[in-house]
């Protein structure tokens, strides 16, 4: 499974809420189906979901790569997954 790809066809054909608060805020509505942080990203992103059952991939590249995956010109520390879409993306999950 190629994750980039996934994940760029999981923001186009689902719903993936990008960047820290938006991530935080959909894990405590329970609504987020995998949550991905950036290999760089500080201690308190990584640590969003601790205490919760969403599986959490950790992207192996900085912030700005991640942004760039996501087809974003932007950096994003972190991004939930609500709706795969067309996309295998929750099939990549590991901790």
């Amino acid at each position: 499974m190629d994750f980039n790809a996934s994940l760029r066809k999981a923001v186009k054909t689902g719903t993936v809420l990008l960047g820290r608060n938006k991530t935080q805020e959909c894990i405590e509505e329970g609504k987020a189906k995998l949550v991905v942080v950036a290999e760089n990203s500080p201690e308190s992103v990584k640590n969003l979901v601790k205490e919760t059952d969403i599986p959490v991939y950790v992207y192996e590249g900085s912030s700005v790569q991640l942004g760039k995956a996501c087809g974003m010109p932007y950096v994003v520390s972190a991004l939930a997954v609500v709706e795969p879409g067309e996309s295998d993306i929750l099939n990549a999950a590991r901790v």
